[in-house]
């Protein structure tokens, strides 16, 4: 190391082979290392929007090293040979450059080293296949049009080169905010280190320490941005296919999800929409008026999404290749010739969206489909996909003023897209939160679109795996994400379908698919039990939606997912890395959701620290233990952790139905103290940026014996007159006070599902489960109160 530069939170320095390095203090708990054997180009980056804060860090310089000292982690760079170190403040190693490694190249690929410390594990890297525990794989990010893949497949859709490591008691997070291919491996045919690295450009890379991991994730959204509050709609049952058309299968679709009561919001048209798959066009033998279509729709509660892919055809007199071609943004060769690759129109144009040309370009455009009533844009095709999925490297990106090739402009192309897409919903309607959907993606994605993961199949493994894959990516700043429901390839079992919505129910995004050339795959195509299974767990999901769009709040404030994996709030328990165990998920903090393969009668479960109510029955399992428990075919296995709080509706059948004046909220009796962050809004606004919203945190406290109520926040009026708080474990009371004044309790039934009378495996009748719990209503005003129990 020589010639040191050390400025407030910034060092600069070379190495005696002309490195270049800059380290800079991002925060207390954020650092950040840069590379090159170049001098380190104009900081430019798409996924990173947070600048550097100013923060109380001491640097110091020995003639061995320079110490970074911040209140909460110490980085120590070595002179020589040139190492980074992260410790403690207490001087335990968190992760340090592998000696003799550290960070070298081989041609124009960079990698760092990093000793793979005792017992470490590995979790995050989004959308990658495999267990939850990373340790002995490798990955490498290419965006890639993946039709159904393999469970073990990679690369899949999408690049978030971001993981956490965890060992002896510590977790640390790694930001590698580099766009070329890029590979990670965690002790993959070695024993010795882990690393990342890229093809080409700067080594770049943010160190993040915290000791909770839900505090690493809100480090790296603060980084790379996170999602707004998405539109109340989408967050209904959604019915998929490739392709629903002509306009009278629509209708026939929609008709029957309301004939026979199964709620719904959301219907979404695939290619066949389009005219000889032209994108801004509309197939007028089988959409004749689209506008008076999508109107229709609405008044039944509809909501319509229609799938736009980046290419354009090059067809002389078709309008948006003309009016791309006036405006020149289409991706091009370096001799100034236009990219042109074959997709379902045939051969075509791909706009830059890497160029604010390109971008604004798209936006204009996309006002056909606001002026035809469209609600919702899910962006596909968009690694670039292209038949033969081979685009040439020598394809040039305008990358915002800095010209790159396909290299480094590849990965990063889905996510303009979305970005583009979002910009113009905005645009086109400023006070109007339109759906983003997108299969490729980028770190910082999450600020645009939800993902979904692909082509799947119809198969139990790839059930289990989008599991995996979107508890992933809930862990990578991803929370709003979405699998295809009972396979897009393939035709699943009754038992699976059955299994496949059950879970559905419990996902961000909720979205039933199927492609062309396979069984229909709606809820009665499966049968009059299935469809009877179906319409319970969606009308579940819509029953929860108070406590899903809470969630959702939180995530747009912190990062933090719906769908949390066990290692987010149990990081240190080795059970919940256990392959047998690995699929379980929490669904916000309350519900623990057990997956199981279809037709299974039995299965082995983990149950994680503290006290588990039942969802059905109200039966207590204790933490800590695995057990051997029985699967019923048509119903999930669901638990509530203690000092849970869970608020719920009445049944509607589309969120833009009013449901009943009163809230319940569900409060299950527990050892440990709890809040839960109660919010709502008008669901389709951005009124909420100006105060247009109703908040509240509701506390549990099991030493005070108290349930309280805080004052609400915000200028928005509640859709409920009332709450009604049902006490969930409390055996034997009969009275509380609120706000000091003795009330008595009410005898009430807690059942989450409605009987399923007539169907069982064994068919005998039996109906679902119930139970007896307490509970008390209050009017629902703005003030502060509390319940002793």
């Amino acid at each position: 190391m020589r010639n040191v530069t050390i400025n407030g939170q910034n060092i600069t320095l070379t190495t005696d082979q002309n490195i270049q390095v800059a380290i800079a203090v991002y925060s207390p708990t954020v650092v950040r290392v840069r590379m090159d054997k170049q001098p380190l180009a104009a900081d430019f980056s798409y996924a990173v929007i947070a600048k550097p804060a100013q923060t109380k860090a001491s640097i110091t310089q020995t003639d061995t090293d320079i110490t970074i000292t911040t209140d909460s982690l110490t980085a120590r760079v070595l002179k020589s040979p040139f190492a980074v170190a992260f410790f403690t403040k207490g001087g335990k190693v968190i992760n340090q450059d592998e000696e003799g490694l550290t960070t070298s190249w081989i041609g124009e690929e960079v990698t760092t080293y990093k000793k793979m410390q005792e017992g470490e594990r590995f979790i995050g890297l989004g959308e990658k296949t495999g267990g939850l525990d990373r340790r002995g794989s490798g990955y490498t990010n290419w965006n890639t049009d993946a039709f159904g893949y393999r469970s073990d497949q990679d690369p899949l859709y999408t690049t978030f080169p971001f993981y956490i490591g965890i060992h002896s008691g510590l977790n640390y997070g790694i930001f590698m905010d580099n766009s070329y291919q890029s590979d990670f491996n965690f002790g993959a045919s070695n024993n010795r280190f882990s690393s990342f690295g890229a093809q080409g450009g700067e080594m770049d890379y943010y160190f993040i320490y915290h000791t909770q991991l839900t505090d690493i994730i809100r480090s790296y959204t603060d980084l790379t941005g996170r999602m707004d509050l998405p539109p109340l709609w989408s967050l209904g049952y959604q019915q998929n296919r490739y392709s629903y058309y002509p306009e009278t299968e629509v209708y026939r679709i929609a008709q029957t999800l309301r004939e026979k009561k199964i709620p719904a919001d959301g219907i979404t048209l695939d290619i066949h929409y389009m005219d000889a798959y032209k994108l801004f066009t509309w197939d007028k033998s089988r959409f004749g008026d689209p506008l008076a279509m999508n109107k229709k729709l609405k008044d039944m509660g509809f909501k319509t999404t229609v799938i736009v892919d980046p290419g354009i055809k090059v067809e002389d007199n078709y309008g948006a290749y003309e009016r791309g071609k006036k405006d020149n943004i289409f991706l091009k060769y370096h001799d100034g010739r236009n990219y042109t690759g074959e997709v379902w129109p045939g051969w075509t144009h791909f706009p830059d969206f890497t160029s604010e040309q390109g971008r604004e370009w798209w936006k204009k455009e996309l006002k056909f489909f606001s002026d035809t009533g469209v609600d919702g844009f899910w962006n596909d095709m968009n690694e670039i996909a292209t038949w033969g999925q081979k685009m040439p490297h020598n394809v040039l990106f305008d990358f915002d003023g800095h010209p790159t090739t396909n290299k480094e402009g590849h990965n990063v192309y889905g996510m303009q897209m979305a970005r583009a897409s979002y910009e113009g919903a905005r645009q086109h309607s400023p006070n109007k939160r339109t759906f983003l959907l997108s299969r490729a993606g980028y770190s910082g994605s999450q600020r645009y679109t939800a993902i979904w993961t692909g082509d799947n199949r119809a198969e139990d493994n790839h059930m289990l795996l989008g599991i995996r894959l979107m508890n992933s990516l809930g862990v990578s700043g991803v929370a709003f994400s979405a699998m295809d429901i009972g396979g897009f390839t393939g035709n699943p079992s009754v038992e699976l379908y059955s299994r496949w919505i059950q879970l559905g129910a419990f996902t961000p995004y909720f979205r039933n698919h199927t492609a062309v050339n396979t069984k229909s795959s709606e809820p009665w195509a499966y049968g009059e039990e299935v469809t009877e299974i179906a319409r319970n767990f969606i009308s579940l999901r819509y029953k929860l939606i108070p406590y899903i769009y809470s969630n959702f709040y939180e995530a747009s404030q912190t990062g933090q997912p719906l769908m949390r994996t066990l290692a987010i709030d149990y990081t240190h328990d080795p059970n919940v890395y256990n392959r047998e165990f690995d699929s379980q998920y929490q669904f916000g903090k309350a519900f623990l959701i057990m997956p199981f393969e279809s037709g299974k009668q039995y299965g082995k479960v983990y149950f994680p620290k503290g006290k588990w109510y039942n969802l059905f029955t109200g039966e207590v399992e204790q933490g800590g233990q695995e057990k051997l428990i029985g699967i019923q075919y048509n119903k999930l296995p669901i638990y509530v952790k203690e000092s849970s709080i869970i608020p719920i509706q009445s049944l509607v059948q589309h969120t833009g139905e009013k449901p009943t004046d009163t809230l319940t909220v569900h409060v299950y009796k527990g050892d440990v103290s709890n809040s839960f962050v109660y919010y709502e809004d008008d669901g389709e606004s951005y009124d909420y940026e100006n105060g247009g919203y109703y908040k509240r945190t509701i506390q549990y406290d099991p030493r005070r014996k108290a349930i309280t109520f805080d004052q609400v926040e915000g200028n928005f009026t509640s859709n409920f007159n009332n709450i009604k708080v049902v006490l969930h474990g409390f055996i034997g009371t009969k009275k509380v006070k609120l706000n000091s004044k003795n009330q008595s309790l009410a005898k009430d039934f807690a059942s989450f599902l409605e009987p399923i009378s007539r169907f069982d495996p064994q068919g005998v009748a039996n109906p679902l489960e119930g139970y007896e719990v307490q509970s008390l209503v209050v009017k629902n005003d703005k003030n502060r109160f509390t319940i002793n129990f």
